[in-house]
């Protein structure tokens, strides 16, 4: 029934779906699913390439089984500041961590990432973040350490001796900004293997094409986020800058 849920019948269906190729708004249009759902029950049960309705399943079944013998403590969400809806924010939650998941972040990366930006600080220390994700300081200390590698978060003081992990407003341009440097770089890399394999033969052809394609890609990206990079700071009731005066 939707909003209840998958059996295993819908498993085997979202399977089928995966295989073909589908998109998962088309799959979860079959199944009267939120697309959401469909794609946070892939992306948490191996991934496209990986996912088997049997497997996900049983991974389902053991989840929901630890839940129960976890105890009432972790079966109510925590009380939300600002009149939110609990439950509401805890599966947005997991919608977002699949999210990050998707575009190849590891698991415990993601859920670290989007614990810090779905805070209205977006700052909390190691201790807090286990606690909140109910893991071991130690996966939350390498996961950390992955994020400042790439740039995401920042590391600062809280006045005494604990520190504190924050989330930058500009973390979706720093990405794109990233993002835009790897896709330059792959740029040069093709273009300097169309010399090595003759710059009229097919395969040089190919790899110059392919460098173009790609610096444009960069220059496009790069481009539009710098002219976007004050959209991440606008305040509530503020028009964009494109909105007529």
């Amino acid at each position: 029934m939707p909003g209840g849920r998958l059996t295993q019948q819908e498993r085997r269906q979202i399977a089928r779906g995966v295989a073909e190729g589908l998109p998962y708004a088309e799959i979860a249009r079959s199944l009267d699913r939120p697309t959401s759902t469909v794609t946070r029950e892939v992306t948490r049960n191996g991934g496209p390439a990986a996912y088997r309705a049997e497997t996900a399943h049983r991974a389902t079944e053991h989840r929901a089984h630890r839940r129960r013998g976890a105890g009432p403590r972790e079966t109510r969400p925590a009380p939300q500041p600002y009149g939110r809806d609990a439950d509401a924010v805890r599966a947005y939650e997991e919608v977002f961590t699949s999210m990050i998941m998707a575009s190849g972040a590891p698991p415990m990366v993601s859920r670290v990432l989007a614990c810090l930006s779905l805070t209205d600080s977006g700052s909390l220390t190691a201790a807090g973040l286990a606690g909140r994700l109910g893991v071991s300081p130690a996966s939350v200390s390498k996961a950390i350490t992955y994020l400042e590698g790439q740039g995401m978060i920042r590391r600062e003081r809280d006045g005494g001796r604990r520190e504190r992990y924050t989330v930058d407003d500009d973390i979706m341009y720093d990405s794109m900004m990233a993002s835009a440097r790897s896709t330059a770089e792959l740029a040069r890399t093709a273009r300097e293997g169309a010399p090595v394999f003759g710059p009229g033969t097919p395969a040089g052809i190919r790899l110059e094409n392919m460098a173009r394609f790609l610096d444009h890609v960069s220059e496009a990206v790069a481009r539009a986020a710098e002219q976007a990079r004050d959209l991440l700071h606008t305040k509530p009731g503020t028009p964009p800058p494109d909105a007529p005066a």
